[in-house]
């Protein structure tokens, strides 16, 4: 256990006994490891010489062959630190050279910037691989109509969340109208997601530490057809994406929900409560009221009057009107 700090069997165990014993003369450590006389003079030479151990004067006979321990954390310690800077390091380096070798392979052949996912079956282990490797953020745009996995099925998503990764998710408001999906997403949202909504979305995309992308090629046609998806790796066209995707982030519309009882980034001024919040940001994100009382186990009616109170709240007429004053008033 201890060879990582430059023992050997022998010298372990006779480090070991001189800590439960506090000191020892080397016939009694010879007599209690099982080993000769010479063998753990041998070793405990060996440990003096590496600071972990020392002599102590008043050995039996007036002789020096009492030995006493060096206190592990400074005998050990200093090594074992050094000698994990020192992996540390190496690691990085190994990194480093991993991200140059990789580089130059991509200008060499585009098959190192785009791999082609056959199948669902592979498209699945790789939306599943990334997640599970995420260290920093993902981010992702998400339509109506799964292709590998429902939304709810995403527990790589929950697993990365636990761990202090960031989501940014974008999704098209048909996908909101299905059912569980309202109840779904405000579940991410108090994990800590960032949720917005938009009217459509181009693509389905998955992009992870700004550093891979996965997206389909091929939109799924029938449940005979396999999808085909593409793995970008850093790249231009990965940047593109990139971009692609902060642009729908600042037009899309942010999805409300709670947190510990406490509103969500909300203005000091403003004067809707959570519920209310949350009822809004889904009205702004254009789900339909019908949708919004399914999903949330209460009657059209009861929405209605919920939402006729908002329009109350912001002298508006109109829906429109409605999001317009909430936008001006920085409610959402």
């Amino acid at each position: 256990m201890l060879q990582a700090a430059g023992l050997n069997e022998v010298e372990e165990r006779a480090y070991r006994l001189l800590v439960r014993a506090g000191e020892a003369e080397v016939a009694d450590l010879a007599g209690e490891l099982g080993i000769t006389t010479e063998t753990a003079a041998t070793a405990l030479a060996s440990m003096r010489d590496m600071g972990l151990a020392r002599e102590v004067a008043d050995g039996a006979g007036g002789g020096g062959g009492r030995f006493a321990p060096v206190a592990p954390e400074v005998a050990l310690g200093p090594k074992l630190i050094r000698q994990q800077e020192s992996i540390d390091w190496a690691r990085q380096a190994v990194e480093q050279l991993a991200g140059e070798y990789r580089a130059t392979q991509r200008r060499g052949s585009a098959d190192g910037l785009i791999e082609v996912l056959p199948s669902r079956a592979a498209l699945r282990e790789q939306v599943r691989h990334l997640q599970d490797s995420a260290r920093e953020e993902v981010i992702c745009f998400c339509r109506a109509g799964h292709v590998v996995m429902p939304s709810e099925d995403n527990t790589e998503e929950l697993e990365a969340l636990g761990r202090g990764v960031g989501y940014r998710v974008i999704y098209e408001r048909a996908l909101l109208e299905q059912p569980g999906m309202v109840a779904n997403v405000a579940y991410g949202i108090k994990l800590g997601e960032q949720a917005r909504a938009v009217r459509f979305l181009p693509v389905r995309m998955m992009i992870v530490d700004r550093t891979t992308a996965v997206l389909p090629l091929v939109q799924h046609a029938g449940g005979m057809t396999e999808p085909t998806a593409a793995l970008v790796r850093e790249s231009s066209l990965l940047e593109a994406l990139i971009a692609l995707f902060e642009a729908q982030w600042e037009r899309a519309t942010p999805i409300r929900s709670l947190e510990d009882g406490q509103v969500i980034d909300t203005s000091p001024a403003c004067p809707l409560d959570a519920d209310e919040l949350y009822l809004l940001s889904l009205l702004v994100a254009g789900v339909p009221e019908k949708s919004i009382a399914s999903q949330l186990g209460l009657s059209l009616r009861t929405v209605q009057r919920r939402v006729y109170h908002l329009m109350q709240l912001a002298g508006a007429q109109t829906r429109m009107q409605l999001a317009w004053h909430a936008a001006r008033e920085r409610w959402l």
